[in-house]
């Protein structure tokens, strides 16, 4: 066991994610040298914004990295409980189940509803192994909202992919919102801390690549492994964490969550609507997403990138704010939280109404 002083800790975890980052670029890298096609979705079986074929193969650092945060774990912080550990071994399982369809889909492009059936079990992963959400006072309740955040997590993610850097930055930031939640919490590293660091890591190392104009994307295998990272974490410290001032409040809590991933779930929400409306499925691929209207607005892609960064920023430090300063949670509160949701997801749906599509050259 190896000890570690606590001025230590602060340092090692600085190396870490220093160290992780460039691991990232350079695993990152590679791949885009030695596997130029690798990962590269035929043009027909899938609706690209890009102009260019490029390889997909981002989500293979992120596990790679996800890993990496493991090992770290069991060699400076040993806890014998860790991999005995219920609600991890069922965190573990589903991402792994999530990098493992992804990188299938990115091979072989499988049915729908295999992709369904997956992310369903990935949402039974976390039921049965009690990380489901807890705030609501009847259990069926807590298992359909479990199931329905899981699964739409994991689609939304995917669907958010359809730009250069956006759905990377956002997962970032969200990230980010959860290691602040966590640390006004706890200064006790534990494993979902390392956790988070690596993934975050893995991000910011794929930006690099991912940043318009983009040389690489992340493929299903890092969209279907962030959507089941982001519902646990999500979860874990945003539905199910413990209120700054120990009064729980469902509608605290769900809003939080909501705000915490407002540019997603309001993308997801907006294609989903219009594809509806129009008699088409939501789960086909096209060009008809809030980023993608706000270039045919007159924005460019690296400016739709920007402008979805803010919006999601804007939302985290709120939801901070909220959860460490907001002390007795009254319906004002709810009003106020649920009035900026809405004014954010009209916002972005009203894009999809006043300007029109164009073709991309």
């Amino acid at each position: 066991m190896i000890e570690l002083g606590t001025f230590t800790i602060p340092i090692l975890l600085t190396i870490f994610i220093a160290l992780m980052i460039i691991v990232s670029v350079v695993i990152n890298g590679l791949l885009l040298k030695f596997s130029s096609n690798l990962g590269s979705k035929n043009e027909f079986n899938q609706v690209r914004w890009a102009a260019t074929t490029k390889p997909a193969f981002g989500g293979v650092s992120f596990y790679l990295l996800f890993l990496l945060a493991i090992v770290f774990f069991s060699i400076f912080f040993p806890n014998q409980e860790m991999m005995l550990n219920k609600k991890f071994l069922g965190f573990f399982l589903a991402t792994s189940l999530g990098f493992i369809m992804g990188l299938a889909d990115d091979a072989y492009n499988t049915k729908p509803f295999l992709k369904f059936l997956v992310q369903f079990i990935c949402g039974a992963s976390f039921v049965f192994t009690d990380n489901l959400i807890t705030v609501f006072p009847w259990y069926s309740v807590n298992v359909f909202f479990t199931f329905f955040w899981v699964v739409g997590l994991m689609n939304s993610v995917n669907m958010l992919d359809n730009m250069d850097g956006i759905t990377t930055s956002v997962s970032t930031i969200i990230i980010v919102g959860a290691l602040m939640s966590m640390a006004f919490r706890s200064a006790v590293v534990n494993i979902d801390m390392i956790l988070l660091m690596g993934v975050l890591a893995a991000l910011l190392g794929f930006l690099y690549y991912n940043w318009n104009p983009s040389r690489m994307y992340m493929g299903d295998s890092g969209s279907q492994f962030l959507g089941v990272f982001l519902a646990g974490i999500g979860i874990e410290y945003f539905w199910n964490a413990p209120d700054y001032f120990g009064t729980i409040s469902p509608a605290k809590q769900f809003l939080i969550a909501i705000l915490m991933f407002v540019v997603p779930i309001s993308d997801t929400a907006t294609v989903s609507i219009n594809r509806i409306m129009k008699g088409k499925s939501p789960f086909v691929g096209g060009r008809d997403h809030t980023t993608h209207h706000l270039v045919y607005a007159g924005l460019t892609d690296r400016h739709v990138a920007i402008v979805m960064i803010a919006i999601s920023l804007v939302a985290m430090f709120i939801g901070i704010f909220v959860i460490n300063n907001v002390r007795n949670w009254t319906t004002l509160y709810t009003v106020l939280s649920a009035v900026l949701f809405l004014v954010i997801f009209i916002g972005l749906y009203m894009t999809t109404r006043i300007s029109k599509p164009k073709t991309k050259a």
